[in-house]
């Protein structure tokens, strides 16, 4: 048996399901014969640590005197914002012998003020991307995603997304059987591919100031399969098509057109998750009208067809 080792960074401040999220994926893979993770925690100087939540962890050890591991995970957390000069320094020398580098949330951050980032696409929590951005103009900040990899580097969005990320990289070492029993044991869905975005198409979007476009944004989104033309949502906002279009992008931040392509995207995904229903009446279901128009759309957004998005990611019943 091949045991690979892990271990989990740890810092006041540290948000608590960063940690146990992932480490309980990992240590559910370890019940199958022939998987074995050596999960470790260690801080600094291997004191106990006071989450964002006011929970105190207590680590294996201390990062001083750990070993170069197989899988290096750092955490995010309202530390983030104001980290130990001394952690910046122990992850500048130390995190690059590890085998993988992993960021949950902001725990990016850490990374890229170790300079571990630079040249690569990344993604962390959303509320932080632009400021990612900003202070760190070599790295490539894509603030959609759920997770991204990128190399031996694999970073990931708020929270729940560091499941998904450790799920991702159990079933890549060990198969999508090993990934999706212990998906279903922790009562999660084994089908968030790193792509997905961090939000639906409603919420990725910026909500429209007049009530008008509003009516508008959630009519499109109630109705994917109407004519969502230009000409027709502007007739229902009582708004030129011209001044229709310019209001919508200023007060949403998509154009109209945009917007309703990840409505429809984002519906048709669903029903090849949540359904048994036909790629045709899906397509036609979604506003895509043809299955090859849809087919276009996923692989142009998703980089898969609809019939493989389906295999890899229909959620199975508990």
């Amino acid at each position: 048996m091949q045991q690979r080792s892990v271990c989990v960074v740890l810092f006041d401040g540290v948000q608590s399901l960063d940690v146990s999220g992932p480490m309980e994926v990992f240590a559910g893979a370890s019940r199958f014969p022939g998987v074995s993770y050596d999960l470790r925690t260690a801080s600094l100087d291997g004191a106990p640590v006071r989450c964002s939540s006011g929970l105190t962890l207590v680590p294996d050890g201390a990062l001083t005197d750990a070993t170069a591991p197989d899988l290096l995970l750092v955490p995010g957390g309202q530390g983030t914002r104001d980290p130990d000069p001394a952690l910046i320094d122990w992850l500048r020398g130390h995190a690059p012998e590890a085998g993988q580098l992993v960021s949950v949330c902001t725990g990016a951050l850490l990374l890229a003020a170790a300079g571990l980032l630079d040249g690569h696409r990344v993604t962390t929590h959303w509320s932080v991307c632009d400021m990612l951005a900003r202070r760190y103009p070599a790295v490539e900040v894509d603030p959609d995603p759920v997770f991204v990899r990128d190399g031996r580097l694999a970073t990931s969005a708020g929270v729940t997304a560091g499941i998904d990320l450790a799920l991702a990289l159990v079933e890549e070492a060990h198969g999508r059987d090993v990934a999706l029993t212990i998906a279903r044991h922790l009562v999660v869905f084994l089908r968030r591919p790193g792509n997905q975005a961090q939000f639906s198409a409603q919420l990725a979007a910026q909500t429209a100031v007049r009530e008008p476009l509003r009516e508008v944004q959630h009519w499109v989104t109630g109705h994917p399969d109407a004519d969502l033309s230009v000409e027709t949502l502007a007739a229902r906002a009582r708004l030129s098509p011209r001044h229709f279009a310019r209001a919508f992008q200023a007060e949403t931040g998509l154009t109209p057109g945009k917007y309703v392509e990840r409505v429809r995207l984002e519906h048709a995904r669903r029903l090849l998750e949540d359904t048994a229903d036909g790629v045709a009446g899906i397509s036609r279901a979604s506003g895509y009208g043809t299955p090859e128009a849809m087919r276009r759309a996923f692989v142009r957004a998703l980089g898969t067809a609809p019939a493989e998005y389906r295999r890899r990611f229909r959620a199975q019943p508990l």
